[in-house]
């Protein structure tokens, strides 16, 4: 399926590892040119290398921290500079939290709505006006299956999440007027390498079966019984940024192998 997305320009946050790289693949494969953000320099300087490399596109690497005003406006300008503006929004920028309501500090909380909401919502009021000169665009919000199905242990991630659900939502009433569609994704379990990592904490001193450890939580939590890949995902999120889902407006999208409880 001709997908109608060469030459198009993407923005994507987090696009270093895990889902953003994937996504980063995805998009390049498409003969989308990307600007790719993330806060390490050097991991993302080589991200940038091998996708261009690889896809023959133009990448553009802004190492910058989009939970700040200034990262953002960072953002914005390599976005300006390189190819005047952007055709597509890849909010994917985000981190697991772990507390209880009682013992956060304030700081925690204020520091993750920076990173979830306050990120996308800065993002907005800096691309969509390059975006309305083009023509139109797509813009994708990555939150997650705990917006609206909580885990005990991560409150502040589980708010922020419903927060940008939220936003995105308004987002979407306000600009598909101005041919701007704006859709949220809800993944379940995908197998990044945090997740990895955290497996191979929690089973350093039981033996180091990390991946027994990943097949339980899968089987515990998905009927598909298994995580994602991050390819899986990012098929669907360049489908949803893409002129094919041209009728997707102001929704949201659950990829989660059947882990959402509820219709």
């Amino acid at each position: 399926m001709d997908l109608k997305l060469k030459g198009k320009v993407a923005v994507l946050t987090g696009a270093s590892v895990g889902i953003g790289l994937a996504v980063a693949h995805a998009f390049a494969a498409e003969g989308v040119n990307l600007v790719l953000a993330a806060r390490q320099a050097d991991r993302l300087d080589e991200a940038a290398r091998q996708i261009a490399t690889q896809h023959g596109v133009e990448v553009v690497p802004a190492a910058c921290d989009v939970a700040t005003a200034a990262g953002v406006d960072a953002l914005v300008g390599a976005a300006e500079h390189a190819f005047g503006g952007a055709d597509i929004l890849f909010n994917n920028a985000g981190t697991g939290s772990n507390e209880t309501i009682l013992d956060a500090p304030d700081d925690k909380w204020q520091a993750y709505w920076d990173l979830h909401v306050m990120a996308a919502v800065r993002l907005a009021r800096g691309l969509v006006p390059g975006m309305k000169r083009r023509g139109g665009g797509a813009i994708l919000h990555n939150a997650s299956i705990c917006a609206v199905q909580p885990l005990g242990y991560e409150p502040i991630y589980n708010v922020t999440k419903a927060a940008l659900m939220m936003f995105s939502k308004n987002l979407a009433n306000e600009l598909i007027g101005a041919n701007i569609r704006v859709n949220t994704i809800n993944p379940g379990l995908i197998l990044t390498p945090d997740w990895i990592k955290t497996a191979k904490q929690l089973t350093e001193h039981t033996g180091g079966d990390w991946e027994g450890h990943l097949n339980a939580v899968a089987h515990e939590h998905a009927p598909i019984g298994r995580f994602a890949s991050p390819e899986e995902l990012a098929d669907f999120i360049v489908f949803l940024c893409s002129e094919r889902a041209s009728y997707s407006v102001g929704a949201t999208y659950f990829v989660d192998g059947g882990m959402l409880k509820t219709v």
